[in-house]
């Protein structure tokens, strides 16, 4: 992990533990490396609840609650399910927040309508939720590695706009509900 991203994760873990709230995860291409990066500070059992691997369709489905027809109609990397993903890990494992990705990590598996480095980030707590699309293909590892830093840049902004109640500092990241 680079030092930025350990300085962001120190900065969640001290949002996190100051207003005593929780945080999970649900993951598709990033895989749980959001989860790690988030675990990489001393404590964080105290506000990281746990992870869900949503690496396919079914698991999305099964354990985050995203609907089959929304799966069918937009596909997996799409916002809305990066949304959904958000609140089904809210819900299903009891936090106050949760971070989304969904994607396509490569090298292969892109399509002319959702090329390879096409990943859905979702932050936030059910009904302020917060999106954000990364689409630039670096290789699968630097793919991954974008996107992770990316989640937990944008969600510590997005701690940091609750604190202010300014969302406005949300950065290049797209309000939604």
């Amino acid at each position: 992990m680079d030092f930025e991203s350990k300085v962001i994760s120190r900065e969640i873990s001290q949002l996190l533990w100051e207003r005593e709230k929780t945080v999970s995860t649900a993951e598709s291409c990033t895989g749980g490396r959001i989860a790690e990066a988030i675990i990489a500070v001393p404590g964080a059992s105290h506000y990281f609840m746990g992870g869900i691997i949503s690496y396919t369709d079914q698991v999305k489905e099964s354990l985050l609650g995203v609907s089959h027809e929304l799966l069918e109609e937009k596909t997996a990397v799409c916002e809305e399910v990066a949304i959904c993903m958000v609140e089904g890990a809210c819900q299903r494992l009891g936090t106050d927040y949760a971070i989304a990705a969904t994607g396509v990590a490569g090298p292969g598996g892109g399509t002319k309508d959702t090329p390879v480095g096409t990943i859905w980030l979702a932050c936030g707590a059910p009904g302020r939720i917060v999106t954000m699309k990364v689409e630039e293909d670096h290789g699968r590892d630097i793919n991954l590695a974008i996107a992770t830093n990316t989640a937990m840049r944008m969600f510590h902004q997005y701690l940091m706009s609750e604190e202010t109640q300014d969302e406005t500092t949300i950065e290049e990241a797209e309000i939604v509900q």
